[in-house]
């Protein structure tokens, strides 16, 4: 499973060149989008497993969203 970002890269990818070169000012902006949208949904994902659960740390459970977020788009 690919995130949003790494979809819409994917199809723009379509319409460029592979070889075109990038800007590195883009390339920068790409690479904060990803980070954030990674940031974004293991937050979520720590928000949502936190929910009803007095046993649980925050700590355990952001690391519990890593690895699924690492399981699900780093693929």
């Amino acid at each position: 499973m690919k995130t949003a970002m790494q979809e819409l890269i994917d199809d723009i990818g379509k319409y460029i060149k592979v070889d075109w070169p990038i800007n590195k000012s883009i390339r920068s902006s790409i690479n904060k989008a990803l980070e954030k949208e990674k940031e974004q949904i293991i937050d979520a994902h720590t928000n949502a497993y936190l929910i009803g659960e007095d046993d649980i740390s925050v700590e355990d459970a952001n690391e519990a969203s890593i690895k699924y977020y690492n399981q699900t788009y780093n693929k």
